[in-house]
């Protein structure tokens, strides 16, 4: 295979990259001690590394290759696109076919009355957005005293000021000498650790509730919007209560205020749904879309707002706000392309009625006599493991997600990304995945949680 850049060792490129690169969210002494793995090429829903090893991906990259790897006919048309129109901007008047394209397509595949897209890098730059947009509306009406966003605590809305400030993981916080004001949490809605004697759908009443006595502690007028991921990915694939969205719902219409849906997990197919909130029978304002929009193979994000807050922002004027790369025509031809293979190729449709399921229930019946896992949740392809100390108490482990880097050890030893939050293991695999593979992945999963177990003497 004819690869892009020299071949060198394992060693070497370790070497450059403890040299040279700052990683994401990593503690770079200890990484550079130890050296990175070295991904060199995909396809399907395999990596291989720099020394051969063939890994089954778990978490589709970064929750956000749906569509699999290598797919050649989303490079052909990267190609096309850069030697016909590589780059102009959507600035002064100007727009091109891709984006047009693309904004029509995602017209066609989300809910009624999402008719409008504002297009950015990542899905850190789309919640960016959604403060805008949110509080461009309340402006346009009349109502510019509405600018507290209210969020939930361990939500994850991207790592921009902005989004780290609607976020609610205080370790971020910390960061940010001055994060974005008018901003407020309320509880998760987190059953497993939280609920207590509570049954779940208590428990969602209770939590859904925050929301209102946070309003009226601050006053309707003063309130512009609730924002929540669907389910909540980063912090855990937490699936809230069926109780919970209905009740958040009534409690934004009731108190005029926007409910928005941070789809950048859980849009285009992960829960077998196009986009998660149809999962949970919720009808959101705005959707934060990224991720999934391009499968990941370039970078993209969007905004898609409902005509009903649409509208009133067109007709007011200038919307002041905008980013170099808005609808770059690369990435939105990419888009295209991506998302007319999941609707064509049925992998959406697949993912609910066949591989959803099944990936479910397997993983389900593969987990049933692992001593420390308490719980399963998710539904379609995402799944959060609950490691517990004692599963009938739902006692969790009191060393702050030791047991899931244990975990996630023995996973990187036997070809597994499965990721680890706290003493949670994720799992959210490309949507291409078929039953064969998934028995792969479960069965590693599977393995790897039984090491884990059989490491702290509860085999």
């Amino acid at each position: 295979m004819t690869t892009v850049f020299a071949d060198r060792s394992t060693r070497e490129w370790q070497a450059l990259d403890a040299a040279h690169h700052i990683h994401p969210f990593s503690d770079m002494g200890s990484l550079n001690k130890a050296g990175s793995r070295v991904i060199t090429k995909a396809q399907g829903v395999y990596l291989w590394d720099s020394d051969g090893n063939k890994i089954i991906d778990g978490m589709a990259g970064l929750w956000c290759v749906n569509i699999g790897y290598g797919r050649k006919d989303l490079a052909e048309v990267a190609y096309k696109q850069m030697l016909e129109l590589p780059y102009y901007n959507t600035f002064f008047k100007t727009t091109h076919p891709p984006v047009i394209e693309l904004s029509k397509l995602l017209a066609e595949v989300a809910p009624a009355g999402f008719e409008h897209f504002f297009y950015c890098n990542s899905g850190s730059e789309g919640n960016d957005t959604t403060l805008r947009v949110v509080h461009q509306y309340w402006a346009s009406l009349g109502k510019p005293g509405k600018k507290h966003v209210i969020s939930r605590k361990n939500a994850y809305h991207g790592s921009t000021i902005a989004g780290a400030s609607l976020g609610g993981m205080g370790y971020m916080h910390e960061q940010m000498p001055s994060p974005v004001p008018n901003i407020e949490h309320i509880d998760q809605p987190y059953w497993f650790a939280d609920g207590g004697a509570l049954t779940p759908a208590e428990f969602g009443l209770q939590c859904a509730r925050q929301l209102e006595a946070k309003i009226l502690e601050l006053g309707a007028d003063n309130v512009a919007a609730f924002i929540g991921e669907p389910f909540q990915g980063a912090g855990g694939v937490i699936f809230p209560p069926e109780s919970y969205w209905p009740e958040i719902q009534r409690i934004c219409r009731q108190y005029d205020i926007l409910l928005c849906a941070d789809e950048v997990i859980g849009g285009f197919g992960r829960t077998g749904e196009w986009f998660a909130h149809q999962h949970f029978g919720f009808e959101p304002d705005t959707m934060t879309l990224a991720k999934g929009l391009t499968s990941g193979y370039v970078p993209m994000g969007a905004v898609a707002i409902h005509k009903r807050i649409a509208e009133p922002i067109i007709a007011a004027g200038d919307f002041n706000h905008g980013l170099t790369y808005s609808g770059h025509p690369v990435a939105a031809a990419v888009a295209v392309a991506n998302i007319k293979a999941l609707r064509d190729e049925g992998i959406v449709d697949r993912v609910k009625n066949e591989t959803g399921p099944y990936f479910q229930k397997s993983l389900r019946e593969a987990l049933s006599g692992n001593a420390i896992v308490g719980e399963v949740a998710g539904h379609g392809l995402v799944a959060g493991m609950q490691l517990t100390e004692d599963r009938a108490s739902r006692k969790r482990f009191a060393n702050g997600g030791d047991v899931g880097l244990l975990c996630r050890d023995f996973c990187f030893k036997n070809n597994l990304i499965m990721r680890a939050t706290g003493d949670r293991m994720l799992l959210s695999p490309p949507l291409v995945i078929s039953k064969s593979e998934i028995d792969e992945l479960v069965e590693k999963a599977a393995h790897c949680l039984a090491l884990t177990a059989r490491e702290l003497g509860r085999a």
